[in-house]
């Protein structure tokens, strides 16, 4: 038999909500901070953005620069951003997918999960 009458200790659920909300916090920083790079182009142009999806550095390589076609370039750093922007996703879920699963499974809004 539940102590209680079968009634949860609501103390108890208030502190574990309490704690999963700054584990959640906290991992949202470390995104935050975290870099995650992406490429194209064999490498030719390279992307980095934040674990939250933010671009931070865009490397383009000299080669990848023919002021003929400039629509290949533009192509290129395209790509690299998606790559690392989904890079980033993989992050996110990697670091948010559990906490996510312990918040009742159905994910969090403004997360793609």
């Amino acid at each position: 038999m539940i102590p209680g009458g079968g009634q949860p200790n609501m103390q108890q659920l208030l502190q574990q909500a309490q704690k999963m909300q700054q584990d959640l916090a906290r991992a949202q920083e470390e995104l935050a901070q975290t870099e995650v790079d992406g490429q194209a182009g064999g490498g030719l142009v390279k992307a980095t953005v934040t674990g939250s999806g933010e671009l931070r550095a865009l490397k383009i390589d000299p080669k990848a620069v023919d002021p003929e076609d400039t629509e290949t370039l533009a192509d290129l750093v395209v790509a690299a951003v998606q790559a690392a922007n989904e890079n980033a996703q993989a992050l996110q879920q990697q670091k948010l997918g559990p906490l996510a699963q312990g918040l009742g499974g159905g994910g969090i809004p403004g997360l793609p999960f």
